[in-house]
């Protein structure tokens, strides 16, 4: 299989996931359905994972691929902080990036974003050979994200508060279940990372921005 199939496989894979950047904050969103072809694997899989205080990352694709990456990042991240400090989120989003290039002959199968607080939020969007961006306001990864784009492009306005960007990703992941058959689930992972660090919202909390 060549590079640009494994790339379109990798898209493809059933999910979708969200970050946006707020005045204060990142928020990050994805929805819980976890496919197997045509059977439903999960309906409470988890896409949303914490890399280190401040930093956080989505994952769509494989899912092996996605969680050996995560105990990689974590353990990296780990030695860089006992020996130089907290990192940047954008020096996160290189050292994932130089890992993907490293391996893309052997490519990790994911669509990622990198979302985190060090002076101010950011957001990385990263392929599955390392390529990443992080011009634009907000992003979307996975087969769902061609119907959370059109939320968020017709609703994102600049220095939205915190809450306001929740529920912004909340409706934009509502819209791709609607209409995406890889998307799905019970319900959706939130988690927004600002200067206090990285916090997981309860279900209680979802509940009532959904509403």
């Amino acid at each position: 299989m060549d590079r640009e199939s494994l790339e379109k496989n990798a898209l493809k894979t059933g999910t979708t996931t969200i970050g946006i950047i707020a005045k204060d904050a990142v928020v990050v969103a994805a929805e819980q359905k976890s496919t197997m072809g045509y059977l439903i694997e999960s309906k409470l899989a988890k896409k949303i994972f914490k890399l280190d205080d401040n930093i956080g990352m989505t994952i769509a694709g494989m899912v092996g691929d996605a969680l050996a990456l995560i105990r990689l990042m974590k353990a990296q991240l780990k030695l860089y902080k006992l020996e130089r400090g907290a990192i940047t989120v954008r020096g996160a989003a290189t050292l994932l990036s130089n890992i993907l290039q490293g391996s893309k002959y052997f490519p990790y199968l994911n669509q990622l974003i990198i979302a985190g607080y060090d002076q101010q939020p950011a957001i990385y969007s990263i392929d599955a050979f390392g390529g990443y961006d992080n011009l634009d306001k907000f992003y979307s990864t996975g087969s769902g994200s061609p119907f959370a784009y059109g939320v968020l492009e017709a609703e994102y306005k600049e220095n939205l508060p915190t809450e306001d960007a929740i529920a912004l990703a909340i409706k934009a992941i509502k819209s791709a279940i609607e209409r995406d058959i890889g998307s799905g689930g019970k319900g959706f992972s939130v988690a927004y990372i600002d200067k206090n660090g990285f916090r997981e919202l309860t279900s209680q909390e979802i509940k009532k921005y959904a509403s």
